[in-house]
């Protein structure tokens, strides 16, 4: 379904992605994890085509999406849907009006421009907030929700696209522990129904551990690991964050969902990086 062969990124003469290569080969939840600058983000936005690999092919269903252009690039990124950490949301728009924003590409742009959507997307739209459990916020503005909140309206709006891929980058970096919960149960659960592929950056192994059919370490720009969650040993880690992995299995072990205010939540996640 999805093969990624010696795929690199340069930013001069640093390679921000070096060589990476691995196969996805039915719908699966995967995460990537590694420390900050390990390459996580930018290979997200290598496979979304919000950024240009220096070399490398990314196949899905056989279409080497890394050579497409112009209308066919944009066809594959309505089917590849990007979620960002910090959502991405029009903060004075009302939620409904973000949601209906997926399909933005497959809009007139005077329709747009008076915000003149078909009941069908409407009602679709709709639907899809209800899903996540936050249909009632419907009407408010964006700046309104909770950080929780906001990234599920920016779940809603991946999947307005009606994606085969969603890749989410670090969903959960910025949520408290109870929200970082719903937005991963969110993303498992549809998974789960709908058979879409999920790609994942995450902080904690413990997330991973939880959440995750398999589970790629990054370091450095490459692949230093890649396999099951429950391979995902203590040793392992050190592999994968190096010298910041040198504190105990019970660190590694604490999800950011477990602990118990943001304080300890922003240590887990400097330990964790």
């Amino acid at each position: 379904m999805l093969q990624v062969r010696n795929v690199t990124r340069l930013f001069g003469q640093k390679a921000a992605v070096d060589n990476v290569s691995f196969d996805v080969a039915k719908s699966g939840f995967v995460g990537i994890i590694g420390r900050s600058g390990a390459g996580k983000s930018t290979f997200l936005r290598l496979m979304n085509r919000l950024t240009d690999a220096t070399s490398g092919e990314i196949s899905f269903e056989d279409q080497n999406v890394l050579a497409l252009q112009g209308a066919d690039k944009r066809a594959w990124q309505s089917q590849c849907a990007m979620i960002f950490q910090q959502f991405n949301l029009v903060p004075r728009m009302d939620v409904a009006s973000n949601v209906l924003h997926g399909i933005l590409n497959r809009r007139s742009t005077v329709s747009t421009m008076f915000n003149f959507w078909p009941d069908d997307d409407v009602l679709k739209a709709l639907a899809i907030l209800d899903r996540l459990g936050i249909a009632e916020q419907a009407t408010k503005r964006a700046e309104a929700l909770s950080g929780g909140q906001q990234q599920r309206v920016a779940i809603a709006r991946a999947l307005m696209q009606d994606p085969k891929v969603i890749l989410a980058d670090e969903p959960i970096a910025s949520l408290d522990p109870m929200n970082a919960q719903i937005v991963m149960d969110s993303l498992r659960r549809i998974h789960d129904e709908d058979g879409r592929m999920v790609i994942a950056n995450l902080h904690t192994l413990d997330t991973a551990r939880r959440y995750c059919d398999r589970v790629i370490g990054m370091r450095d720009g490459r692949i230093v690991f890649d396999g099951t969650p429950d391979q995902l040993t203590t040793g392992v880690a050190r592999d994968i964050y190096g010298a910041d992995a040198s504190f105990s299995e019970s660190a590694t072990s604490t999800s950011i969902d477990a602990l118990p205010s943001d304080a300890d939540a922003d240590y887990a996640r400097r330990m964790l990086v």
